[in-house]
């Protein structure tokens, strides 16, 4: 999708449990500075009150606009623009016809989507995967990726997949929702438990012996696991190496299945340096059967795109050239069946906003 010169604008929003962020975009860019308000979430009243007047006031200042599209949380029918049960928004309860108030209001078509999703798709379309693909093409590699699993690590644990340009949704607007696969070190528990601000800080509390409540905010856990500031650094670096295992354990799943790029986006994609490292060697690692036979756990072998010399290997491959039997012609053969791990290119909320905004043109044009 071309969206650079597209002269429509959408207006965008990035609900969180805390905070909303407006904007809107046109030709691809935002074109206005992002505006935050508190989500009032306790009360739907208020919460609705807010999510109208900021869209009123980025449509007066936008001289209206060809769709709304934003990433809220779920759960929720998306394609309907219902909201349900929301744990961080205890107001929305019952179900809440959000899309549809919305379009009476405005009168332009309103989509809602889950801002995993809306993030991936961001990232497939201006960020990880075509950088990925340019660099293979500039290292003379025959392989190309066409598709993208996306995780954001913050207040909980996100996912979504774009395959060959598409967004993948589900019957019920419910795929890749990645946070219910199982907790690597706590059976019970799903993923989201371990790859989560709080997972972080309840490892943290317990490696350094302190009550919760003493914890500090995950960005001053990431500066005292790389020594930029004091505290029990052993601590926090076992905090984020747990992250990393579970949640490489539950991308080799992922992996297993679907097959593509992994880029990495959220609030704690900032400590990537002391989790990564743990995430693909969990993603690397080996099953061993009954008779005492190791195999990797998925057919791919994962690369970290953040460090130069996993990043180099994983651009060169396995490139062979075979002849074709009875003939004098040959084919070439990429013998590595391989994924790459990467961070966000663009930044977790400018690649949600470019994914809602690509997602109503791409709606519209559909109709």
């Amino acid at each position: 999708m071309d969206l650079n010169g597209d002269p429509r604008t959408v207006l965008t929003l990035d609900a969180g449990g805390t905070t909303f962020v407006f904007g809107a975009m046109r030709g691809g860019q935002p074109i206005l500075p992002p505006v935050t308000r508190p989500s009032q979430g306790h009360d739907l009243a208020l919460c609705l009150r807010g999510i109208e007047d900021g869209f009123r006031d980025a449509w007066e200042r936008c001289s209206g606009a060809a769709a709304i599209s934003f990433a809220f949380p779920g759960p929720a029918d998306y394609p309907n623009g219902v909201i349900g049960d929301l744990v961080n928004l205890s107001g929305f309860r019952g179900g809440v016809p959000l899309g549809p108030l919305l379009e009476d209001r405005f009168g332009v078509p309103v989509l809602l989507n889950n801002d995993g999703d809306l993030f991936t798709y961001g990232e497939a379309l201006g960020g990880l995967l075509p950088e990925v693909n340019a660099a293979l093409a500039a290292a003379g590699s025959p392989k190309r990726f066409h598709n993208l699993i996306g995780v954001t690590f913050g207040t909980g644990f996100g996912g979504g997949l774009v395959s060959r340009g598409q967004l993948f949704l589900g019957d019920n607007a419910a795929g890749m929702e990645v946070r219910a696969l199982r907790h690597r070190l706590e059976a019970d528990c799903d993923s989201e438990e371990g790859i989560s601000i709080r997972g972080v800080r309840r490892v943290y509390a317990e490696a350094a012996g302190l009550d919760p409540a003493e914890v500090p905010s995950p960005r001053e856990l990431a500066e005292i696991g790389l020594g930029l500031q004091p505290g029990p650094r052993a601590a926090a670096c076992a905090a984020f190496a747990a992250l990393g295992e579970v949640a490489g354990n539950a991308l080799a799943e992922t992996l297993a299945l679907l097959d593509g790029l992994v880029v990495v986006g959220g609030g704690l994609s900032g400590a990537a340096p002391l989790f990564l490292p743990a995430l693909v060697a969990e993603m690397n690692a080996l099953y061993t059967n009954r008779e005492g036979r190791v195999r990797p756990r998925t057919e791919l072998q994962a690369f970290n795109l953040e460090d130069p010399a996993s990043r180099t290997a994983f651009l060169q491959g396995d490139v062979r050239q075979l002849s074709v039997p009875g003939t004098d012609r040959s084919v070439s053969y990429d013998a590595l069946k391989r994924t790459g791990v990467g961070l966000t290119r663009l930044g977790t909320s400018q690649a949600t906003a470019l994914g809602a905004y690509a997602y109503a043109l791409s709606w519209l044009d559909s109709r």
